[in-house]
């Protein structure tokens, strides 16, 4: 037992040894974790996707930098990712739940228009659709572009017109 708090430490006061330690074994249950929640997590990138990512680094940190119990943090952090995992599936398997948990997408140009007040919903302007429209379409043309719609990760993706 004296080895393990040799290298792992107890409480805050942790040397260079210990935190290191500590963040090798939060590297290696990350990655159980990461793996539990699913490729999803890092892929879609939806808001629920999002807090996953962000929650799981501030929870485990507080592991690695000890301003938390060890334990506790990685069963939070297994509670978490199964919360993750469940959500996923509701939403896969709910259309409903997926649209109040994720929204919906939303047109921003149609018609040769821009879709006002889809824009001022979406908090973009002209130009982010435009950036948009260069990014994925690859032209400046908007006459080539039938649709564009903020999806629900944040993308913005042009539909081209059918020639």
């Amino acid at each position: 037992m004296e080895l393990i708090t040799t290298i792992f430490g107890e409480g805050k006061d942790l040397n260079t040894l210990q935190m290191s330690s500590r963040g090798i074994v939060v590297f290696f249950i990350a990655l159980i974790l990461i793996r539990i929640s699913g490729r999803r997590s890092f892929g879609v990138r939806t808001p629920l996707d999002n807090i996953i990512t962000i929650s799981l680094g501030a929870v485990l940190s507080r592991a690695i930098v000890g301003a938390s119990a060890f334990v506790p943090v990685i069963i939070t952090c297994f509670v978490m990712v199964l919360l993750h995992r469940i959500f996923g599936w509701l939403i896969v398997h709910y259309r409903k739940f997926g649209r109040f948990i994720e929204g919906d997408k939303i047109p921003l140009f149609q018609e040769g228009k821009f879709i006002k007040d889809n824009l001022d919903k979406a908090l973009v302007c002209e130009e982010d659709i435009m950036q948009g429209v260069r990014k994925s379409a690859l032209t400046e043309d908007l006459g080539q572009i039938e649709k564009v719609y903020m999806e629900r990760n944040g993308d913005i993706s042009p539909i081209k017109k059918k020639v």
